[in-house]
Formats: C-alpha cells, sequence, structure tokens
C-alpha cells in the first residue's frame, strides 16, 4: 500500500493530538478523585464533538484529492477497482468517526448503556489494526509494529469497558495513541521522505533491526511525555495555594487518600 509522508502525517497528528489530549484530561481526573480540593474543569461540548470536526475533513481529503477516488469506487472502463489505498484510509476515518458519535451521544440525554463508547473505540482500533495487517511486502515490518500499539490500544479500551475511570488502563491507552501518532510519522520519514528521493531499503536486516529498536524508543517517548503531563501540568494549570499544592502532590504520590473527596469537578 502506497504511503505519502503527508498522508503519514496527518494520520500521526491526530493520533498523537488526542494522546495529548487524554494526558491532560486523565490526571485531572484522578487527582480529583484522590486529593481534597476544589476545582472545577467543565468539557465543552464543541471538545466533545473535535474528533467529529478532525475526522470528516480526513474522509473528504482522502476521497477528493487530485490523486483520489472521489467516491468511485469500481472503475467500469478499466474493470478494476478504484485506488483502494484511498479506500482503505477512508474506512479507518470512519470507524473512528462512528466511535466519536457513540461517545457523543452517550454523554446526551439519551443514555447509552454504559462501556458502549469504549466498546466502539475498540472496534475502530481492531479495525485500524486489521487493515495494516494486510499491507504490502514493503511496508510490513512497520506496520506491523505499528499493529502492535493499535492492538494494545483496542484491547484497554475493551478493557474499560468492564473497568470504568481505571487511570492505569487509561494511561496505558493514552501512551498507544501517543505512540501510534508518532510512529505514523516514523513510517512517513521513512517510506517516503519529505526531502524526496526513494525511501529506506527495507531488505537491509540492520535498517530493520534500528526500527525495531527506535519502536521501542519512540514508546519511551510516550510513556515520559504523559509522565511528565501527570506530574507538571496541574501545578501549572490550577491556580492553588502553597499549602493546597502540597496536598495535591500527596493525592499524586499516594492512592490512599480519602476518594470521596469534596469540590465540584465535572470531567467525564
Amino acid at each position: 500500500m502506497p504511503t505519502t509522508f503527508l498522508g503519514s502525517a496527518l494520520r500521526g497528528t491526530f493520533f498523537f493530538a488526542f494522546g495529548l489530549w487524554w494526558s491532560v484530561r486523565y490526571p485531572l481526573k484522578y487527582l480529583r478523585r484522590k486529593g481534597e480540593h476544589s476545582l472545577r474543569l467543565v468539557i465543552s461540548p464543541c471538545i466533545r464533538k473535535s474528533d467529529l470536526f478532525c475526522l470528516c475533513p480526513g474522509i473528504l481529503v482522502e476521497q477528493f484529492v487530485p490523486t483520489g477516488p472521489h467516491l468511485q469506487l469500481y472503475s467500469p472502463k478499466t474493470h478494476s477497482w478504484t485506488d483502494l489505498t484511498h479506500w482503505h484510509y477512508s474506512t479507518i476515518y470512519l470507524f473512528f468517526l462512528l466511535s466519536g458519535i457513540t461517545d457523543m451521544v452517550s454523554h446526551s440525554p439519551l443514555k447509552l448503556p454504559p462501556g458502549l463508547d469504549r466498546l466502539s473505540l475498540s472496534l475502530a482500533l481492531l479495525v485500524e489494526g486489521e487493515l495494516y495487517l494486510v499491507d504490502a511486502v514493503l511496508d510490513q515490518h512497520l506496520h506491523s509494529l505499528l499493529a502492535v500499539a493499535i492492538f494494545a490500544g483496542a484491547l484497554c479500551a475493551l478493557l474499560e469497558v468492564f473497568h470504568r475511570d481505571h487511570i492505569i488502563l487509561e494511561t496505558f491507552r493514552t501512551s498507544s495513541f501517543l505512540l501510534q501518532g508518532s510512529w505514523l510519522w516514523q513510517i512517513g520519514f521513512v517510506l517516503s521522505p519529505p526531502w524526496g528521493g526513494p525511501g529506506w531499503d527495507q531488505t537491509d536486516s540492520s535498517n530493520l533491526l534500528f526500527l525495531t529498536m527506535c519502536f521501542c524508543w519512540h514508546y519511551l517517548g510516550a510513556l515520559a511525555t504523559v509522565a511528565t503531563i501527570f506530574l507538571t501540568f496541574p501545578f501549572c494549570f490550577l491556580r492553588r495555594e502553597p499549602s493546597q499544592r502540597s496536598k495535591l502532590l500527596v493525592a499524586v504520590v499516594h492512592s490512599g487518600v480519602n476518594p470521596h473527596s469534596g469540590g465540584a469537578f465535572v470531567l467525564s
């Protein structure tokens, strides 16, 4: 499946952006449950709909770029499929769009069954992983590594159906999205460098070894990002007195603080 740098960068930015948002959102939820402090953080409906705003243009771009299929799946002139690469990525965007719609409706007065939003996210990740696995031999190693992050996120989202608001699962899912985002950028640089010229020689065993090692470094960076935000963001974002900040630090380090603390906090 041919890969362009801009296409890979676009998809990588989408996953990385959501990973960053979750790395801020879930620590604040956790600190509210564990710390004794007053905090109010309201998530606007516009933020909940932001994934829809990102995914709809993604589908349109895949379909209506000059080389795109323009919603034509089969060409009667050539009696062949019409550029299935763009349909491939459109399908991935479509499933994440359905996941976003489910998440938005689950927080509406309709009140869908608990866990349905996480189940739809898990299905979207499973579809993404399945489509990446059936890839050309040239891209197989890179996309097989990507599938590790995808299926890890899918499994985590599936577990969240039964273990809601679990900080470990939320953190692991966040790191898997950050890993997907950064690795998609890496794929773009390897297969289709933005400065032109041929991509890396995928038959070179040393390249395969380096990329496998590089994948581990990407995940280390994702974990470092989550940890840094978890430890620093609440102190930079919240306006607190020094004594209250010390209580907040205790809440981060010790999980045994009374979870039924006071304060208004709207975050789900």
